[in-house]
């Protein structure tokens, strides 16, 4: 692990405040919130740095008490802002509305204007990223805006210039853009990625791969030169494709609490394992257990420690390899 300014993970994209309802309330009546700090790319900076790793998030934010809420929240897990100041723009906003079924939980975002989105190269601290083990972001952020898509391709290409590792999550999100979109966007940006993260049925559906999951992954890794693809499968866990092997690791049983950041949780566990020079298959196991913590905390993030993880391994073997 590195130490000073130098850091084993930095990760780039938008952290939003969100505010929750109590489960089974609905936002049109409720009479308060819970507010927290939530961010895919946040929620893997605090994961690896809860987890032992130096971790740092880039960004962009306005002079504003919601901006420094969420630099204070980051602080709190010992993630260091690298924040370009914003003279205009807005922290973005989400609500949470959980609830089961049949109605299911709902997300209303509230994140137009957000300042992030006009964040560039230039503004930002990019040498952090090229002095960097491994840099992360995920396709939430060039969703954003087609400057923010723009960066992104630069970020990862100087990081892949710098021969810092690059991590891509797909994260298709539907209510930020279509299918076609996503996959025109975030497809070109899969030759720069040395690990690429990808739901299974995003993989079917944004980007029209067939086959079984161990399939996609091969033929992902072998289209683009990826040194690593990690499938996601929900309650199947998950595999990986790698060196042309293909690990399968199954889902810890977990009482689901809050199930939002589980996937952030996931890749944070992975890297975080990774980056001690631990094998794809110990760190998919690790991401798993982190996962499975991850379900029973409110809030995006993942507050775990190497002791619960370590517990969550030794407790249920039998989901280490299936």
């Amino acid at each position: 692990m590195t130490t000073g300014d130098t850091f084993d993970v930095v990760t780039f994209g938008e952290t939003m405040i969100r505010h929750s309802v109590a489960p089974g309330e609905r936002l049109e009546t409720a009479h308060g919130t819970e507010m927290r700090a939530a961010g895919a790319e946040s929620n893997v900076a605090v994961t690896v740095g809860r987890l032992g790793g130096e971790t740092a998030w880039l960004s962009k934010l306005p002079d504003s008490p919601l901006a420094r809420h969420v630099e204070a929240s980051l602080r709190t897990h010992g993630v260091t802002p690298l924040v370009a100041p914003s003279e205009e723009g807005r922290v973005g906003v989400y609500y949470l509305e959980p609830a089961g079924a049949p109605r299911g939980t709902n997300v209303v975002y509230d994140r137009e204007s957000a300042a992030v989105r006009t964040a560039t190269p230039e503004e930002l601290a990019t040498e952090h990223v090229e002095r960097a083990e491994a840099f992360y972001t995920s396709g939430i952020t060039p969703a954003l805006s087609t400057t923010l898509a723009d960066t992104t391709r630069t970020l990862l290409d100087r990081a892949a210039a710098a021969d810092t590792h690059t991590v891509f999550d797909l994260n298709y999100r539907a209510k930020l853009w279509s299918h076609e979109e996503c996959r025109a966007t975030c497809e070109p940006l899969f030759d720069a990625v040395d690990t690429l993260v990808v739901a299974e049925r995003d993989a079917r559906t944004v980007l029209s791969r067939e086959g079984s999951a161990a399939d996609i992954g091969a033929e992902l890794a072998a289209d683009h030169d990826c040194e690593t693809v990690l499938v996601t499968r929900g309650a199947e866990g998950a595999l990986a494709v790698h060196d042309g092997e293909t690990v399968e690791q199954g889902a810890f049983d977990a009482d689901t609490f809050d199930p939002i950041g589980t996937g952030d949780a996931f890749v944070g566990g992975y890297l975080a394992r990774w980056l001690d020079g631990e094998s794809v298959r110990d760190s998919m196991a690790y991401g798993a257990a982190t996962a499975a913590l991850k379900r029973t905390i409110g809030g995006d993030v993942a507050t775990v420690t190497p002791d619960e993880v370590e517990r969550v391994l030794d407790s249920d073997t039998s989901a280490i390899e299936r």
